[in-house]
């Protein structure tokens, strides 16, 4: 067991170093595609540079549980919120215009169904006795 580590070791660093040169917005020296062969073609070497030379700078480190979401740094109660929607005038408004489309859209299909009806009693022979 103790034989295969050192490839285990070397399979994690490839697949830690790949995914995260793949995430990475924008890495230093050189471009994500040349990143992404060097930590392939050169496994060890390739992801030792990657966590090196490659990695993006780390920005200040913030004292947070939640430090990649839009309210970090906010206590619970003083995050800032949307308005809910019933506050909302203009989702309000887009509902009153979508009531009043689907409401306009019911009252012609009926309007249609009831000139099909008449349409169809008109042209239905008559029973002659």
């Amino acid at each position: 067991m103790i034989r295969y580590l050192p490839y285990l070791i070397e399979i994690a660093l490839l697949v830690y170093c790949l995914i995260d040169c793949i995430q990475t917005d924008v890495p230093r020296n050189l471009s994500k595609t040349t990143w992404v062969f060097v930590i392939i073609l050169l496994p060890v070497v390739g992801g030792i540079a990657w966590l090196v030379a490659g990695r993006p700078e780390r920005r200040q480190a913030r004292n947070v549980p939640w430090p990649s979401t839009q309210t970090a740094g906010f206590p619970e109660y003083e995050r800032p919120r949307r308005t809910s929607p019933d506050d909302d005038p203009e989702f309000l408004a887009g509902m009153r215009t979508s009531d009043d489309k689907h409401e306009q859209m019911l009252k012609d299909w009926e309007a249609q169904l009831r000139d099909r009806e008449h349409k169809l009693q008109a042209d239905e022979p008559r029973d002659q006795v």
